[in-house]
């Protein structure tokens, strides 16, 4: 009796490792970073993400879907019990509720765990049983993202890059006028020191609501229990060579060393730099409504994300010895269906035009990258109308502020890129070819067909290229 229970330790002891190394090897989980700057509809892409995985009759253009590989698709519990949930339900019961409104936007890092069951493909599929793939979404801020370049610099750098960036801004001219009256030599005086930070961050607001993005560090945009600390009380100054201990100017330092320390780099290595594939969205109508300015400066926001990440090619013993690298990287600008699709193809080529730089880069290490244009949720419908003698495309949908139906015309957008960027570059204050406008949109009711998520343009495409190959 002793051996046969001795035994049977030993068989079940086998049996769970090699269930162990069969879940290690394909039960795999798959992390999806979802990010982007605010208004970019992060919140939205990955809830429609969700419910158009779980029932896929408008997923045409995700191969595994399409050919009906997908047995079956279920949320789980998220892995890390330390990381918020995703409020997945919450969310897509404002989106399709009958009163449907705007989820609330992401303010701090959540996760959420989605398993597909897989038939494989190709000619030895019919020898293999279906494989589960663990899909781990993680949604952050972009502005977090935005911070990681902050590690990279000492506070003396970040203070003349930022002081030097903002002089001519109008939103600035508050916090700069405070900043002219500091006393960076002098002995610390903490109400000063809260007073400068709070004109900034009433400046990063100002700037984030003007369309600027370059809006770091982050968290004074979204602070969260950090509101109110020291690591979240500091503002750039003037160089100050020889700044004695207890100045202003070295407090000022001292915190934002603290800021890097123990909130960026926690945040880097606890959920970005565990991303294997990674979308960044855009909302770059925004950006061109806004003028030239604006354009140019998501231009160097996109090169700045790009930056933090560790793009390149994951095999089997990067991931087994615990090195990750981001595979995959989309830029997609998102609010396609404010477009006519007349629209759409100009609107990628402007998408890709701005990511240029990282894009080119991220491939020279090995990455894969991509650029479309897309709406997580449809929430108009196209119609010609007539105008001076000619036909206009629009988009006709209910208007966020009044709750009108209206018909919208943003404008041409150029088949050339370069008509927008060249300008951008060059830093006109407008725009000389054309007068582009933004609308807000509510979603519209909707009632979904059995077996199919909520409508989208290209979401079925941007999941193929995100985790086609996974499946």
């Amino acid at each position: 009796m002793v051996f046969t229970s001795l035994a049977d330790g030993v068989m079940s002891s086998v049996e769970n490792a090699a269930s162990g190394v069969s879940a290690a090897l394909f039960d795999r989980p798959l992390r999806l970073g979802v990010t982007g700057l605010a208004r970019s509809g992060k919140t939205v892409f990955i809830t429609s993400l969700v419910a158009n995985l779980l029932d896929r009759g408008r997923m045409l253009q995700l191969n595994a879907a399409r050919e009906g590989r997908i047995e079956a698709a279920f949320l789980q519990p998220q892995p890390d019990d330390t990381v918020p949930r995703f409020d997945y339900e919450n969310h897509l019961a404002a989106l399709t509720g009958p009163s449907p409104h705007w989820p609330d936007s992401t303010r701090a890092v959540s996760e959420l765990r989605l398993s597909l069951k897989v038939r494989p493909a190709g000619l030895l599929s019919g020898w293999q049983g279906p494989r589960t793939l663990h899909l781990d979404i993680v949604d952050y801020p972009g502005e977090w993202l935005l911070d990681l370049a902050l590690l990279d610099k000492s506070y003396s750098e970040w203070s003349q890059d930022v002081l030097a960036r903002i002089a001519n801004r109008p939103q600035a001219q508050a916090f700069l006028a405070a900043n002219a009256q500091a006393l960076p030599a002098e002995m610390h005086d903490e109400p000063q020191a809260q007073a400068l930070a709070a004109a900034f961050t009433e400046y990063l607001n100002a700037a984030r609501t003007a369309g600027f993005y370059d809006c770091t560090p982050g968290r004074f945009l979204l602070p969260g229990d950090l509101a109110g600390s020291p690591a979240l009380t500091f503002a750039p100054l003037p160089p100050e060579p020889g700044a004695p201990r207890g100045s202003l100017w070295r407090e000022m330092e001292r915190r934002f060393e603290a800021y890097k320390s123990k909130v960026v780099k926690p945040f880097f290595r606890d959920h970005f730099a565990r991303i294997d594939r990674q979308v960044v969205l855009v909302d770059a109508l925004s950006a061109i409504h806004s003028g030239p300015q604006a354009v140019e400066d998501l231009r160097h926001a996109m090169a700045d994300i790009l930056s933090a990440f560790k793009p390149g090619r994951n095999h089997f013993l990067t991931r087994l010895l615990g090195g990750k690298r981001v595979e995959k990287i989309l830029f997609a600008a998102t609010k396609a269906d404010h477009l006519h699709h007349a629209q759409h193809e100009a609107m990628t080529a402007i998408i890709e035009a701005l990511t240029r730089e990282a894009q080119d880069r991220a491939r020279f290490a090995g990455a894969e990258t991509a650029a479309l244009a897309m709406a997580s949720l449809r929430t108009t419908t196209e119609e010609m109308r007539p105008h001076n003698g000619s036909t206009l495309p629009c988009v006709r949908g209910t208007l966020l502020e009044s709750g009108k139906q209206a018909a919208f015309y943003p404008g041409a957008l150029p088949e050339d890129p370069a008509q927008l960027l060249t300008p951008a570059r060059q830093g006109a204050e407008s725009w000389l070819m054309g007068d582009y406008q933004a609308m807000a949109f509510a979603p519209a009711p909707l009632t979904l067909k059995h077996g199919s998520g909520p409508p989208h343009i290209r979401l079925d495409r941007a999941a193929e290229f995100l985790i086609g190959d996974a499946l």
